[in-house]
């Protein structure tokens, strides 16, 4: 059994699609971090940054006591090579993946979430940030876009970098985006969202959203 401490955010999404994916049993812990709860010492003490998602892993990849993880990067690659799936096993391959995974750690969701700050929720809209914002996450569209023109995944089969990247595509529109303008982007991300685990995650995440709505 893995414990998922979760909130329905982008980040929160890529592990509970893998979860679904690979048909793990898990259980659903919220963490409110609209109310603060991420700041929780019991929450803190699985998760050091307070933020969502962290897992506690009963039965861990070295048959040891329960391991807590955080950093959704770090928690989808530990969950693959733990069950072996959604990660190549050619070296070349793994490769590819991993860079992948990384550029939308490193990238594509911090650039993407300060877009979403400056353009929906800061108290003042400031035009020089929001300009900054969108127009990185266009290039970051652009790049994705790019690698996909020859694959129908992003590293070729379908895998943990493709769980990583579509969360944080899917409110394209409140980050100033037009799929029309990325023709591969906009194929490979309407074949995500087609599979029937990615959406189970989202029909999850949207009951859970409804039953804990005050």
């Amino acid at each position: 059994m893995i414990d998922l401490y979760y909130w329905m955010t982008p980040n929160g999404h890529k592990v509970r699609i893998f979860l679904e994916e690979a048909g793990l049993d898990y259980r659903v812990h919220p963490i409110h971090i609209g109310k603060g709860e991420q700041f929780a010492s019991d929450f803190l003490s699985i998760a050091p940054n307070n933020r969502i998602p962290a897992i506690v892993d009963h039965s861990p990849f070295d048959n040891g006591e329960a391991i807590p993880l955080f950093e959704s990067g770090a928690i989808l690659l530990y969950l693959a090579e733990k069950t072996g799936q959604f990660i190549p096993s050619n070296f070349r391959d793994k490769q590819l993946m991993l860079q992948w995974l990384f550029w939308q750690m490193g990238g594509l969701g911090p650039m993407a979430g300060q877009n979403h700050h400056f353009s929906l929720y800061a108290p003042e809209k400031i035009p020089y940030a929001i300009n900054r914002y969108v127009t990185e996450t266009t290039r970051l569209y652009s790049v994705l876009n790019k690698q996909l023109a020859d694959k129908e995944f992003i590293a070729g089969e379908y895998s943990i970098a493709d769980m990583a990247c579509y969360p944080w595509i899917v409110p394209y529109a409140q980050q100033g985006q037009n799929l029309d303008d990325f023709p591969h982007l906009k194929r490979w991300f309407n074949a995500v969202a087609a599979r029937p685990a990615v959406q189970r995650a989202y029909a999850l995440a949207e009951a859970l959203g409804e039953q804990l709505k005050d």
